[in-house]
């Protein structure tokens, strides 16, 4: 079958899915993947919003015969390709090709943890005991073990880490429910499949060798299509580096005494000594004070209190792991444990003494309850170079947002796609007629200390005349938090703030109230699509340039800089011309969508580099006068 006997006007998808519509850019780039797929080699292509970029990677893998694995960027999108997607073009197409999704391993119930938490349960809160005999009901009769099919348990449930597994905490064949295992089920059904739905966590996480299990799928692929490929740059780099948290510590003593009194019971000494390392660790995290913050690792090394709790909780691990020694071959748990002891004493070791030579970037970030010890590669380019070549096989990324104006030099740059082929397709949305982007004139400098009071100024009449229907998408917690106490008295419509709610449901009251007006950050800023007149402006406080403060950041632009580049227009302007784009991609989903696109930031229009973000952006009709936007609405 022909790409176009599916695709084209009078093709298939045509006459049997309703809504469907033929769109030139989406048959285009349906035969630039299958010209991908059939001769090797890599294809980047940018497809612009509402193209039908899903279809026109689909079609062709379905038609292929080959494998392909299929890589998204969150569960969210693994779940439609494989729940809705998939099912329609394979009814449609009668397509015979097997599909299956495949997630990370904390996505699946583990039945021996269950239990485990089943015989510990005495110690759990009341509202995390009602959680897990919740699942418990549910494992008696899920045939998948996806935990996202238990609508009913909070996505952030403390239940969670309790009953799904990790590498460190996997048995692996010596696990007695191995034969139940519903991750072994998945991953076998993987195998067996033509096309496997994963995302770039997966991805990454088998590249990197991290996840012991995976590894025998990827290399029986002929293909891999990376979807929403901007984000595999960020994936790639936490992956292929190391990460220590006082979490993962924490973890390990409370699996180390849940097996020590499944296995042992006679050692009251270890015991204690598990009290001694969590304190440790607890220590660790108090010496880097109270404030939320990210810093570079010279930082810890100038500070003799945060050294020596770090010696300190090392100490204690070490004398653990002597501990675990002496009782080795106790019982599969236990050992299990000693393991995890020594591979966390070996990365601490490997993040306080780097190998000489390595191009590393070592950084710290404090959360609430929790700190993490990270080690990021300082360019991810060679590395992922260095894998697609041990897997040879066709390599297609594809989004919305992976040219900056017609150049894919900064993404190709990233990954070191430097041969690839590049294709762009612009959207067929009449942007010049939908929608109207409005740069208001007199704004103070985003560094203004009142900018923030400016930007809700600015944006109440708006919202008055849009009657809510509005996104305030803003580049930090801060200034959104302000905006928020701020709009709380002065606001007529329902105001809905990133973080009182899950994303989800946020979202859901959205487009249940109509007239909501939803202020969000950076998750907010892609992946949502909010179609219709619920959605009608999207405000958007300043450029989005990634915090300057940033250790990774920081590191790669002293790179540029060392290299005789300049890092500013090298790398900070084009990856903020990308994020802007997918900002304002969230207004125009259909080509029935109407709205306004507001950028309040004055730089837009006075800096040289603003014609960068001007060229990247699709082609909205353009206005500085207030007056143009409320008659938009009138």
């Amino acid at each position: 079958m022909e790409i176009a006997e599916v695709l084209g006007p009078d093709g298939l998808l045509a006459r049997s899915i309703d809504g469907f519509a033929y769109r030139s850019q989406q048959l285009g780039m349906a035969e630039a993947v299958a010209a991908a797929l059939d001769q090797g080699g890599s294809l980047v292509a940018e497809a612009g919003t509402g193209t039908g970029k899903t279809f026109a990677y689909l079609v062709p893998a379905l038609l292929s015969g080959q494998k392909v694995i299929i890589s998204t960027g969150t569960r969210n999108l693994q779940d439609q390709l494989f729940l809705r997607d998939l099912p329609r073009l394979r009814e449609a197409m009668a397509s015979p090709a097997r599909v299956a999704l495949l997630k990370g391993r904390a996505n699946y119930l583990c039945i021996h943890r269950m239990e485990s938490a089943m015989l510990d349960a005495r110690g759990q809160r009341r509202e995390d005991l009602r959680w897990l005999l919740k699942v418990r009901d549910w494992s008696a009769h899920t045939d998948r073990g996806d935990i996202s099919e238990l609508g009913d348990v909070p996505e952030d449930a403390a239940i969670w880490p309790l009953v799904t597994s990790t590498t460190d905490n996997c048995l692996g064949q010596e696990c007695s429910a191995w034969s139940r295992c519903h991750l072994v089920e998945a991953r076998r059904r993987a195998q067996e499949a033509d096309v496997v739905v994963v995302n770039h966590h997966l991805l990454c996480a088998d590249f990197s060798l991290k996840d012991d299990g995976f590894g025998e799928l990827l290399p029986a692929a002929d293909a891999f299509i990376v979807d929403e490929a901007h984000q595999l740059p960020e994936v790639a780099s936490n992956f292929f580096g190391t990460t220590v948290s006082t979490r993962q510590i924490l973890d390990l003593m409370r699996d180390t005494q849940a097996e020590y009194h499944r296995e042992a019971g006679d050692l009251p000494k270890l015991l204690e000594h598990l009290d001694v390392v969590s304190k440790s660790a607890r220590d660790l995290r108090l010496a880097f004070g109270q404030t939320l913050r990210r810093g570079p690792w010279n930082e810890i090394e100038a500070d003799s209190a945060v050294t020596q709790a770090l010696d300190d909780c090392r100490d204690r691990l070490d004398e653990l792991h002597g501990m675990l020694e002496a009782i080795q071959g106790r019982g599969k748990g236990l050992d299990a444990c000693l393991a995890r002891c020594e591979g966390l004493g070996r990365q601490i070791d490997g993040l306080v003494s780097p190998e000489e030579g390595g191009d590393v970037i070592r950084w710290f970030e404090t959360h609430p309850q929790s700190l993490r010890l990270n080690s990021t590669p300082l360019d991810v380019a060679d590395v992922f170079r260095l894998q697609m070549q041990r897997h040879p096989a066709s390599w297609i990324f594809t989004s919305a947002t992976l040219a900056v104006g017609d150049s894919f030099e900064h993404f190709q740059r990233q990954l070191g796609l430097d041969d690839a082929l590049t294709c762009k397709w612009d959207s067929p949305f009449d942007y010049s007629n939908q929608a109207l982007w409005y740069v208001p004139r007199g704004m103070p400098q985003p560094s203004d200390p009142g900018y923030t009071q400016a930007v809700v100024e600015l944006v109440l009449p708006i919202v008055e005349a849009s009657a809510g229907r509005a996104f305030l998408l803003f580049t930090s917690h801060r200034a959104l938090r302000e905006a928020a106490d701020l709009l709380h008295e002065r606001l007529t419509f329902p105001l809905l703030v990133q973080g009182s709610a899950p994303k989800a449901e946020l979202l859901e009251r959205f487009v249940e109230h109509g007239n909501a007006v939803l202020l969000g950050t950076a998750s907010f800023w892609e992946g949502v699509d909010v179609r219709g007149e619920a959605l009608s402006v999207v405000i958007i406080d300043k450029l989005p340039f990634a915090s300057p403060g940033d250790p990774v950041l920081q590191a790669r632009l002293d790179a540029v800089r060392r290299s005789g580049g300049n890092p500013f227009m090298q790398h900070q302007v084009p990856q903020a011309a990308i994020a802007l784009k997918q900002g304002a991609g969230r207004l125009i989903r259909d080509v029935t969508d109407r709205g306004v696109l507001v950028l309040c930031d004055p730089r837009l229009l006075k800096k040289g580099y603003g014609q960068t973000f001007l060229d990247a952006m699709p082609p909205f009709a353009r206005t500085r006068d207030l007056e143009q936007v409320l008659a938009f609405f009138r």
